[in-house]
Protein backbone atom coordinates (compact mmCIF):
# COMPACT_ATOMS: atom_id res chain seq x y z
CA UNK A 1 0.00 0.00 0.00
CA UNK A 2 1.41 3.56 -0.94
CA UNK A 3 0.62 6.33 1.86
CA UNK A 4 1.07 10.16 1.17
CA UNK A 5 2.49 11.73 4.20
CA UNK A 6 3.16 15.34 4.96
CA UNK A 7 4.27 17.71 8.00
CA UNK A 8 2.32 20.19 8.87
CA UNK A 9 3.32 22.91 10.58
CA UNK A 10 3.39 26.78 11.65
CA UNK A 11 4.45 29.17 8.77
CA UNK A 12 7.82 30.63 10.94
CA UNK A 13 9.30 27.54 11.14
CA UNK A 14 9.08 27.67 7.22
CA UNK A 15 10.74 31.34 7.00
CA UNK A 16 13.62 30.01 9.96
CA UNK A 17 14.29 26.20 8.12
CA UNK A 18 15.29 23.28 10.18
CA UNK A 19 18.64 23.08 12.17
CA UNK A 20 21.64 21.51 10.17
CA UNK A 21 21.77 18.66 12.45
CA UNK A 22 18.02 17.81 11.83
CA UNK A 23 19.08 18.24 7.99
CA UNK A 24 21.83 15.97 8.53
CA UNK A 25 19.81 13.26 10.49
CA UNK A 26 16.98 13.67 8.03
CA UNK A 27 19.34 12.62 4.93
CA UNK A 28 20.42 9.50 6.80
CA UNK A 29 16.87 8.69 7.45
CA UNK A 30 16.06 8.69 3.52
CA UNK A 31 19.07 7.62 2.26
CA UNK A 32 18.24 4.49 4.21
CA UNK A 33 14.09 4.50 3.53
CA UNK A 34 15.43 4.68 0.01
CA UNK A 35 17.43 1.31 0.30
CA UNK A 36 14.96 -0.58 2.02
CA UNK A 37 12.22 0.40 -0.53
CA UNK A 38 9.92 1.86 1.79
CA UNK A 39 10.31 5.34 0.75
CA UNK A 40 9.15 6.38 -3.24
CA UNK A 41 9.65 10.21 -2.85
CA UNK A 42 9.85 12.63 -0.75
CA UNK A 43 10.64 16.93 -1.15
CA UNK A 44 10.38 19.96 0.69
CA UNK A 45 8.27 23.01 0.19
CA UNK A 46 9.22 26.32 0.12
CA UNK A 47 7.49 29.06 2.38
CA UNK A 48 3.72 30.24 0.99
CA UNK A 49 4.61 33.18 -0.02
CA UNK A 50 5.81 31.75 -2.69
CA UNK A 51 3.06 29.87 -3.96
CA UNK A 52 -0.31 30.86 -4.44
CA UNK A 53 -4.03 29.11 -4.50
CA UNK A 54 -6.94 28.47 -6.96
CA UNK A 55 -10.30 28.72 -5.43
CA UNK A 56 -13.19 27.47 -7.53
CA UNK A 57 -16.22 28.81 -5.55
CA UNK A 58 -19.88 29.16 -7.31
CA UNK A 59 -18.50 28.67 -10.65
CA UNK A 60 -15.84 30.91 -10.57
CA UNK A 61 -12.17 30.42 -10.64
CA UNK A 62 -9.87 33.02 -8.39
CA UNK A 63 -6.49 33.32 -7.81
CA UNK A 64 -4.64 34.55 -4.66
CA UNK A 65 -0.64 35.11 -4.13
CA UNK A 66 1.07 33.72 -1.02
CA UNK A 67 1.58 34.21 2.15
CA UNK A 68 -1.51 33.11 3.09
CA UNK A 69 -2.09 35.18 6.31
CA UNK A 70 -5.24 33.09 7.54
CA UNK A 71 -3.54 30.38 7.51
CA UNK A 72 -1.99 28.86 10.67
CA UNK A 73 -0.72 26.27 9.39
CA UNK A 74 1.82 24.83 6.32
CA UNK A 75 2.88 22.10 4.76
CA UNK A 76 6.38 22.03 4.68
CA UNK A 77 7.16 18.50 3.10
CA UNK A 78 6.21 15.34 1.62
CA UNK A 79 6.46 11.81 1.18
CA UNK A 80 4.95 8.71 -0.26
CA UNK A 81 5.99 5.68 1.36
CA UNK A 82 5.56 2.20 0.44
CA UNK A 83 4.86 -0.77 3.50
CA UNK A 84 3.43 -3.65 3.75
CA UNK A 85 1.15 -2.45 6.51
CA UNK A 86 -0.24 0.29 8.27
CA UNK A 87 1.81 -0.30 11.10
CA UNK A 88 4.85 0.22 8.66
CA UNK A 89 3.78 3.47 7.81
CA UNK A 90 3.10 4.71 11.43
CA UNK A 91 6.20 3.36 12.30
CA UNK A 92 8.25 5.11 9.61
CA UNK A 93 6.29 8.41 10.25
CA UNK A 94 7.20 8.13 14.54
CA UNK A 95 10.29 7.58 13.47
CA UNK A 96 10.79 11.20 11.41
CA UNK A 97 8.62 12.96 14.41
CA UNK A 98 11.10 11.25 16.23
CA UNK A 99 14.20 13.14 14.42
CA UNK A 100 12.56 16.46 14.86
CA UNK A 101 11.99 16.07 18.86
CA UNK A 102 15.77 15.01 19.31
CA UNK A 103 17.15 17.55 16.58
CA UNK A 104 14.58 20.64 16.69
CA UNK A 105 13.40 20.66 20.21
CA UNK A 106 11.45 23.36 19.74
CA UNK A 107 9.61 22.30 16.71
CA UNK A 108 5.86 21.61 17.09
CA UNK A 109 3.76 20.41 14.25
CA UNK A 110 2.00 17.12 13.04
CA UNK A 111 2.57 14.45 10.20
CA UNK A 112 -0.63 13.18 8.48
CA UNK A 113 -0.54 10.17 6.56
CA UNK A 114 -2.82 9.00 4.41
CA UNK A 115 -3.54 5.97 2.66
CA UNK A 116 -3.27 6.72 -1.40
CA UNK A 117 -5.97 5.13 -4.37
CA UNK A 118 -4.28 2.44 -6.32
CA UNK A 119 -5.53 2.05 -9.84
CA UNK A 120 -8.50 0.45 -9.80
CA UNK A 121 -9.80 1.12 -6.20
CA UNK A 122 -13.21 3.16 -5.99
CA UNK A 123 -14.18 5.32 -3.58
Amino acid sequence: MKYLTFIRHPESFREIGPPQALMEAMGRFVQKSLQEGSLVDTGGLLPSKEGFRLRLAKGVISMTDGPFIETKEVIGGWAILETDSRSEAVRIAQEFMELHRIHWPEFEGEAEVRPMFDPGMGP
